[in-house]
């Protein structure tokens, strides 16, 4: 009996699958980690065939751990980041970096090599940068593939497909070109619901006319919980599993998140939705939600049509830099090192006893603006720069835990200035949903309640990306009959957290001053 599915997660640093059952439970969980070319501050790049392999570890690692049989596999879900895979005409990787024997392909999603791109596609005022929050990132696809051409023309020449990691990964499994509206129409300015969804106006005026051709982009887009076709032999030979089981279409990484912390309220419609945001915490942070109509907002990307659940729109906004800040300020301290989980815990647990022994102000003349790699929300301008204030000389490992809290205050500082920005105009209570891998940061769980001030629940799973993933694949599969019936089924149950608002808010509203007035000091620095 076919009644459980697999779900893959590529993030920035590792392929995760898991093995999920029908009632959405995890069984098993695998991970291998994926190899990143960098270099400077804005070129990072991956190699398709690394990640391929990572995902093939991975899969074949979870399917193991649970000593399930291939036969009780109903189907397969990807979801990815929103890097960007480079194919020849003959389908073979299209490198940019040759390195250590790897054909780096794949251009990351933070990487930041076409913000002169982006800024002139914004100048177009186009009905897609509307869609975009005004101004259009160097992490969509569009600016980079416009970089291409005009930086590389030799591989443009040579380009026969241009896919969202996503995209990539199902084409891998099945061999189908086609593409999913979760990636077309957030990252590929893909407006789904018009009379001509591709702005052919728009790829031209910026010199792009011929994308479509060159990227082999199709027509229309596959819905989140349908099959975008079947495992074929060769993945299913590298994976351990039956081919010809369903594979769903892709998923943006963090719009799997939200789906998997808010599928059981979408069985009760859009509204349903309403005030509910789902933050997917990582290396960056994204916040979703979802409305019955399209919402416009400075610097939010969307509205998408359809990104995930039908007759819904989806917007997302987010911060840049969150736990790779976090891992920043741990490899640039001299009693810092490594930033491995260990390490993380580490100064964790002797911040919670500075906690405990001097409370939230045990460090508050250090403030800090997080935006070490740009800001996405409030102001989506990639060039933005972090600032620290009230440092002293010490090197010690107490001094690192106190940037480090303060740090973690700073982006839950940010989080609460997303979510003004996306609630704006709104009514009702703000609650947050949160996944990812912030849920093991004892500190910022605490910190996004009580900053934010709003109640925030915490998914009782090991992985709700995962599961969101596995709602995806279980009704691509045929388990449910559409998206919202298998998150009702599927989606895990949440502890609630309520903000401690009563001993803490005068503290944070204070940090909030602060944290707006260093904004404002920066913006007066760049003029003079």
């Amino acid at each position: 009996m076919r009644d459980h599915v697999i779900a893959v997660d590529v993030g920035t640093g590792s392929a995760r699958a898991g093995v999920v059952d029908r009632s959405g439970r995890l069984l098993a969980r695998s991970e291998h980690a994926i190899i990143m070319h960098v270099e400077g501050e804005d070129i990072a790049e991956q190699s398709s065939e690394q990640i391929w392999a990572a995902v093939c570890i991975a899969v074949k690692g979870a399917l193991e751990a649970t000593g399930l049989s291939a036969a009780r596999i109903a189907g397969l879900g990807f979801d990815a980041t929103c890097s960007l895979v480079l194919r020849d005409t003959l389908g073979a990787p299209l490198a940019l970096t040759a390195k250590d024997g790897q054909a780096f392909d794949t251009i990351v999603w933070l990487d930041h090599r076409a913000i002169a791109e982006a800024e002139e596609c914004t100048h177009t005022g186009h009905a897609v940068i509307q869609h975009s929050g005004g101004t259009l990132s160097p992490e969509m696809q569009i600016p980079k593939l416009l970089w291409l051409k005009r930086q590389r023309p030799d591989l443009w020449a040579r380009l026969g497909s241009a896919f969202d990691l996503a995209d990539f990964l199902t084409w891998r499994a099945t061999g189908s070109n086609a593409r999913s509206l979760s990636t077309l129409t957030s990252k590929w300015g893909y407006l789904h619901g018009t009379s001509s969804p591709w702005p052919t106006d728009f790829l031209s005026a910026i010199g792009l006319s011929d994308l479509a051709t060159r990227a082999a982009l199709p027509d229309t887009g596959v819905p989140a919980g349908q099959a975008i076709g079947r495992l074929g032999a060769d993945a299913a030979r590298d994976f351990g599993l039956d081919a010809g089981i369903p594979v769903g279409a892709g998923m943006v990484d963090a719009y799997a998140g939200a789906l998997g912390v808010l599928g059981r309220h979408a069985a009760d419609g859009a509204e349903a939705l309403s005030g509910r945001y789902a933050l997917i915490g990582g290396t960056s942070s994204c916040v979703v939600s979802f409305a019955p109509k399209p919402l416009f907002r400075h610097s939010v990307w969307g509205p998408y049509n359809e990104a995930v659940f039908a007759g819904s729109w989806l917007t997302e906004a987010g911060q840049s830099a969150t736990g790779a800040l976090l891992n920043h300020i741990l490899g640039m301290h001299a009693a810092g090192g490594e930033p491995s989980v260990a390490r993380h815990r580490a100064v964790i647990e002797r911040v919670q006893a500075m906690l405990a022994a001097h409370g939230p102000g045990f460090a508050d003349e250090i403030n800090i603006l997080p935006d070490f790699h740009g800001n996405r929300s409030p102001f989506a301008d990639p060039k933005l720069t972090g600032m620290m204030t009230g440092l002293t000389l010490d090197q010690s490992f107490d001094g690192l835990c106190r940037i480090y809290w303060r740090a973690c205050v700073a982006i839950a500082l940010g989080l609460r200035q997303v979510l003004e920005t996306m609630h704006a105009g709104e009514t009702g209570p703000v609650r947050l949903h949160l996944t990812g891998g912030h849920v093991k940061n004892a500190l910022l769980n605490e910190l996004y309640g009580d900053v934010a001030g709003c109640e925030v629940s915490i998914p009782q799973t090991d992985d709700a990306v995962l599961v969101g993933t596995a709602i995806n694949a279980a009704t691509a599969a045929g388990l449910y009959t559409s998206l919202a019936d298998a998150g009702r089924a599927m989606a895990p149950t949440s502890v609630s957290r309520p903000p401690n608002l009563s001993t803490r808010k005068d503290q944070y509203d204070r940090d909030y001053r602060r944290f707006l007035a260093m904004q404002e000091l920066r913006a007066t620095l760049a003029t003079i």
